[in-house]
């Protein structure tokens, strides 16, 4: 096997050696009650063999919006075999610019590029080989499969931009592209909210220049205003980040529609606290719209094994 491959593999060759195989169990195939508030899996409730990304989503137009503009993609898997086991995820949020024509276009395009090569680059030739190296970095098929899509959006939908945040998790290791305000979060066992994304935003960069206060951004008139997003100007540079995969919790990626209205304790406490991804998205979702609902919502949330 190849270095390459077997770095992804080896932090969970060692968790299946390691770990004993659990009994069966018929509670892990009925259905949850619903808005369940028991510990979530990947929170400290227990440990699944084989290691698998268990995910889900949830959307709503909001309140205050006529149409959705928003696009989503969501695939889990789980490779195994004699001694490898690799968890395979690949998570999207796009949110097309309000006020912008073909909004929603431009978002679709994002969504469907990014993941038509990711999955042709790296997914299907782990299914082919797995005991070869690929031939580009996933850094590099994350950023250019993103400038594809910008590409795509300016010929195609003249006019249109997105926002793109999109997480690969591939073994032991979890790769971000990012573009705009959307955010990728990484919320641990113990219910801190760490935000693994920048906002391309005016007001992002104010407070970054100490021009403005973080609670004065949350209302400046124009904290909607990107500086940054796909089909809106050239050159796009994506902020591309590649991180060790964390050992339990949960992996948010969600429009502003839902970062920006409901209350973050109200977010932490949903993915911590109740056992279904679905309806901890479901309950995110309803707290934004409790908040207002001024725009689209869309939420993913992955629980890492």
């Amino acid at each position: 096997m190849s270095g390459f491959w077997q770095k992804i593999f080896e932090r969970f060759k060692r968790q299946s050696r390691d770990a004993p195989t659990p009994p069966p169990s018929t509670e892990s195939e009925a259905p949850v009650a619903a808005e369940s508030e028991t510990p979530a899996a990947g929170a400290g409730s227990g440990e699944v063999d084989p290691p698998q990304l268990l995910a889900a989503c949830a959307q709503s137009v909001g309140l205050l919006r006529d149409h959705n503009e928003d696009s989503m993609f969501m695939l889990s898997t789980t490779i195994t075999g004699s001694d490898e086991q690799l968890p395979f995820g690949l998570y999207i949020v796009a949110d097309g610019m309000g006020g912008h024509s073909n909004g929603e276009v431009a978002s679709s395009i994002a969504v469907r590029t990014v993941a038509h090569r990711v999955i042709e680059r790296l997914y299907t030739p782990l299914l082919k080989s797995p005991g070869s190296s690929p031939e580009v970095s996933i850094q590099e098929v994350m950023q250019e499969s993103t400038l594809e899509a910008h590409e795509i959006i300016t010929r195609e939908a003249p006019g249109g931009g997105t926002t793109l945040t999109a997480a690969l998790i591939l073994g032991s290791q979890m790769t971000i592209t990012h573009v705009g305000d959307s955010r990728a979060c990484y919320i641990s066992p113990q219910g801190e909210l760490k935000v693994l994304t920048r906002d391309h935003s005016l007001v992002q960069r104010l407070v970054e220049l100490k021009q403005l206060s973080p609670e004065e951004a949350a209302i400046h008139p124009q904290r909607n205003v990107l500086y940054r997003a796909l089909g809106q100007g050239e050159p796009l540079e994506p902020d591309t980040q590649t991180f060790p995969l964390p050992e339990g919790g949960s992996l948010l990626i969600c429009s502003d529609g839902l970062w920006g209205a409901a209350p973050e304790n109200e977010i932490t406490q949903s993915a911590l606290h109740i056992s279904s991804p679905l309806e901890a998205c479901q309950r995110m979702v309803d707290s934004a719209n409790q908040a207002g609902g001024p725009d689209n919502i869309s939420v993913i949330l992955v629980r890492l094994p």
